[in-house]
């Protein structure tokens, strides 16, 4: 990345403040980003913020156009080390590992129980292809000795691997259609209570297809919730309990596009947390799609978000005849009607992406100095017509958990980018284009912990000539919030690990559970 374009991301976060992002100057031509104003609603208002078109339109312009065959085209700054081909298995060739969540508490603090670090992961057989994973996707969980620093621990991180969370069939009792052709388990969140009780959010998901692959039916995907409860001894961890289900939420097709509106609908992702502003409140936030029926959805002037007399500017026709009306992600929230949290309610989505992306994956909060970081995970595919930009973390900034969030960094919402050349086309992650960068495909289902630490899954690492499959843990990074007293901007600490990488497989409790009850089986 030049020098310029690394310059021209300070000179904005200083010259923007903490309201509105303004493109620098020495960016490359296009629109200026939309002017968010970060104020705080009431989570039951009928206020959603947009990642608009105007803002998604600034990944290109903090882009080299000059960057050269293989090289990275993005800010250094937002950009995740290169991570090398030659990476150890967390799971000892036992499972493929993707999506992956630590036990935390309310505020998204991370517990050691007893002495170990739990944590769940998306798992399968390693039988099965990489790419075929994800329609048998289970919830499995490794653990480790919790305190020891990550250049102590072996290199592929010290995880145990504990076996499955649920038994089979367990899952699939929820569905009143019983006929499905296969079932599973999608990402979510784990919250530790009183007792050694785990509470387990979850997708539960049901497929409905035929033979050759096509749908019978839409899909069945449920916001669920499991109970269980831990227990550590010299033996290592088990679980007790999770051979129940609640079902907690369906796509409502009001808010939150569903199976009759679109067949292809995302729906699932569930995190949970207390509002700071409102203790004892239980929220959680979850991966949507705006509830418009695929064939004939439109996004109006709102989504594309350009200034009055911005010469970059698209028009709504424009938009709409281009294809990007099937890219219509936002980020749901819901809030729980009780103690148990076994009933919810949904509210309006927090954050809409109308024309600008399909996929807000894995949303979860970061409360930091008063701030509400939002983050989600999207892919360099789902965006729409006319947008481009890096696999990796986005982040938003606001003053509650339902704000005119302001895009972080010059107001283009990336936070830590794959390397990444937008000069070229980037293939698919089992065929990466030749003249991309090797990093390209090489991390995803970033997940960001206490004090910025980033944790993610290997995908692709190389070229179309010489690559390699992951299915296990990256080193983890460190991502700084806040850089020079700016709350929407971030940076990559350079100075953590070896230039930038920590340990592989590196997620650490910064919290300790200690309670009796869970050291008995």
């Amino acid at each position: 990345m030049s020098a310029v374009l690394t310059a021209a991301l300070v000179a904005t976060a200083v010259f923007a403040g903490s309201t509105a992002a303004t493109a620098a100057p020495d960016l490359q031509d296009g629109p200026e980003p939309t002017i968010h104003s970060q104020k705080a609603y009431s989570p039951t208002t009928n206020f959603t913020s947009r990642w608009t078109r105007a803002d998604a339109r600034q990944l290109k312009r903090l882009s080299d156009p000059a960057a050269p065959s293989r090289e990275n085209s993005m800010p250094e700054s937002l950009t995740m080390p290169t991570v090398p081909q030659d990476f150890p298995d967390m799971s000892n060739e036992q499972v493929w590992v993707w999506d992956t969540w630590p036990l935390t508490d309310k505020d998204g603090n991370q517990y050691s129980v007893n002495g170990q670090e739990i944590i769940f992961s998306l798992v399968a057989d390693r039988s099965l292809g990489f790419d075929d994973r994800h329609v048998y996707a289970k919830i499995g969980y490794f653990y480790r000795e919790a305190g020891i620093p990550f250049e102590d621990r072996p290199e592929n991180g010290g995880w145990t691997y504990g076996g499955l969370v649920f038994k089979e069939g367990v899952t699939g009792k929820i569905f009143p259609d019983q006929s499905f052709s296969h079932q599973t388990q999608w990402s979510g969140s784990a919250r530790i209570f009183k007792g050694g009780q785990i509470k387990l959010f979850f997708t539960d998901v049901a497929f409905y297809r035929n033979p050759d692959g096509s749908n019978r039916k839409p899909y069945d995907p449920r916001i669920a919730l499991s109970v269980g409860k831990v227990h550590v001894n010299k033996q290592g961890v088990k679980f007790t309990g999770f051979n129940k289900v609640t079902d907690l939420l369906q796509a409502d097709g009001k808010w939150y596009q569903n199976g009759a509106q679109n067949e292809f609908f995302n729906f699932r992702d569930p995190f949970t947390f207390e509002d700071p502003a409102r203790p004892g409140e239980t929220y959680m936030v979850f991966e949507g799609n705006s509830a418009m029926p695929r064939e004939s959805a439109k996004c109006t002037k709102a989504d594309l978000g350009y200034r009055p007399g911005d010469p970059y500017a698209e028009t709504v026709e424009q938009v709409n005849a281009s294809g990007a009306t099937y890219q219509i992600g936002n980020i749901g929230l819901a809030r729980a009607k009780n103690k148990e949290l076994t009933k919810w309610e949904f509210l309006p989505p927090i954050l809409s992406a109308n024309c600008v992306t399909d996929q807000t994956e894995r949303p979860q909060f970061v409360f930091k100095d008063g701030k509400y970081y939002l983050f989600t995970i999207s892919h360099r595919g789902t965006f729409a017509s006319g947008i481009d930009g890096p696999e990796g973390v986005y982040g938003f900034v606001g003053n509650g958990i339902r704000s005119d969030f302001q895009p972080l960094n010059s107001g283009s919402g990336l936070a830590l980018g794959n390397p990444t050349n937008l000069n070229f086309l980037g293939g698919q992650p089992f065929a990466p284009d030749f003249n991309q960068h090797p990093g390209h495909f090489q991390a995803y289902s970033h997940y960001v912990m206490p004090g910025g630490l980033v944790q993610s899954f290997i995908d692709t690492i190389g070229t179309h000539d010489d690559f390699v499959r992951g299915g296990t843990l990256a080193p983890t990074v460190k991502m700084d919030i806040g850089v020079n007293g700016d709350p929407a901007t971030t940076a990559v600490d350079y100075s953590y690990g070896d230039d930038g990488l920590g340990g592989w497989a590196d997620i650490p409790a910064n919290k300790v559970f200690k309670n009796k009850t869970a050291e008995k089986p």
